[in-house]
C-alpha cells in the first residue's frame, strides 16, 4: 500500500525540527557551504549556546552533520532530501 511506502511520521517529525525560525535560518545558511558555529552564531544574531542547541537538535534528526579540525566545528546539510527542500523553498519564496 501506498500509506506504508510513505512514511508520514518521519515526514511530519523531520519538517516539524525544520520549522523553527533560527532553525530555517541555520539552514539556509548551510545551503551552500559548511559553516563553523562561529560564523552561524554571527549571521544568526543570537547567542553561542542558543545556536548550539538548535544545531544539535539538527543533527539528532539526521538533518546535519559536523566535523571538528582543531578548535573548529563545521557544519553542513547532511540529508540530500533537505537540501533539495530548502532549494526549493528558496526558489518559492524568496526570488
Amino acid at each position: 500500500m501506498a500509506e506504508e511506502v510513505y512514511q508520514y511520521d518521519i515526514v511530519a517529525g523531520l519538517l516539524k525540527t525544520m520549522a523553527h525560525p533560527i532553525r530555517l535560518k541555520i539552514l539556509c545558511l548551510l545551503r551552500d557551504k559548511e559553516l563553523t558555529v562561529g560564523d552561524i552564531v554571527s549571521e544568526v544574531k543570537t547567542t553561542n549556546a542558543n545556536v548550539s542547541q538548535h544545531l544539535t537538535i539538527l543533527r539528532n534528526q539526521g538533518i546535519l552533520a559536523f566535523r571538528k579540525d582543531a578548535n573548529y566545528i563545521y557544519n553542513w546539510i547532511a540529508d540530500k532530501r533537505v537540501l533539495d527542500l530548502m532549494n526549493t523553498m528558496d526558489n518559492l519564496f524568496c526570488k
